[in-house]
């Protein structure tokens, strides 16, 4: 906590001089860069307390060799799918109007592609910052699922001071946090939760136009608009606020679980003494 502290207050430093030349917060430049920034600096510290711990960086769970391969596309699939389905679910009771678009031609393409990379690096700032060292080390301590509920609880409250965001949204993202430390659970690596949470935001904020946990940014798509009751579209938080958020979250937690079944404990290998027979380690 202490090293993120100190290379956190390094990034404002550099955030505030370059903020003469990028544009105000909620422009997608000024997210990106402050995004990459943040991320640097959890894995700067995480990669410096692994060089303490003796340790390979991937074991806090962004393993370099599993970057951008299956398992990030698959959660790319599934957090467009969720997105997808939840307006549609939201639309076919009359709660979201897609609007006319607002960008044409090659401003598609072009903030298409800078919403795609700043949600790539909100995917690996917010996994890493709360599921990744932090999680690793803290279920040393009181355990795996115990870590994961207590850190859930922290991120969702982190995100009220979102314009538009409430209790509500807050719960919703600790639950979607459950789902993806179960991710991480399963596959031993944070790569499908990455791709997951910046699928998600992109379809959310770009695709489909609609406020993200409270917020809402320029530059998106269309001019769609949510309107109707709040337990329906989510009212200021946003879709992921709506009562059918959660029957999806807990739909893609079932998926999960029978897509990615638990991986069986690894069988303690024979330490072979001298000419002796193997001795078996026992923890």
């Amino acid at each position: 906590m202490a090293l993120v502290a100190v290379l956190w207050t390094a990034k404002n430093i550099v955030l505030e001089l370059l903020l003469r030349v990028i544009p105000a917060p909620g422009s997608p430049y000024f997210l990106l860069l402050e995004e990459v920034s943040q991320f640097a600096v959890v894995y700067l510290a995480a990669l410096a307390l692994s060089r303490l711990e003796h340790v390979p960086p991937g074991v806090y769970g962004l393993p370099i060799g599993g970057r951008f391969k299956k398992l990030f596309w698959q959660g790319c699939l599934f957090g467009l799918s969720e997105i997808t389905i939840l307006i549609a679910l939201i639309a076919a009771l009359g709660g979201y109007s897609p609007g006319s678009l607002a960008l044409h031609g090659s401003e598609i393409l072009r903030w298409g592609l800078v919403w795609a990379v700043a949600f790539l690096f909100v995917g690996l700032f917010e996994e890493f910052a709360f599921r990744g060292y932090v999680l690793h080390t803290l279920a040393q301590s009181v355990g795996f699922w115990p870590a994961t509920f207590l850190l859930a609880i922290g991120f969702g409250a982190i995100h009220a001071s979102n314009p538009g965001e409430n209790l509500v949204g807050e719960a919703g993202i600790a639950a979607i946090a459950l789902v993806f430390a179960l991710t991480l659970r399963r596959t031993g690596s944070l790569w499908l939760a990455v791709g997951w949470h910046a699928a998600y935001d992109f379809g959310e904020t770009f695709l489909y136009s609609v406020p993200d946990s409270g917020g809402m940014f320029s530059d998106h798509l269309s001019n769609a608009a949510l309107h109707g009751p709040v337990w329906l579209t989510g009212g200021t938080v946003g879709p992921e606020g709506s009562a059918f958020a959660f029957l999806l979250i807990g739909a893609f937690a079932l998926l999960v679980h029978f897509l990615y079944p638990p991986q069986p404990a690894a069988t303690p290998l024979p330490v072979v003494v001298g000419a002796e027979s193997p001795v078996e380690l026992v923890d």
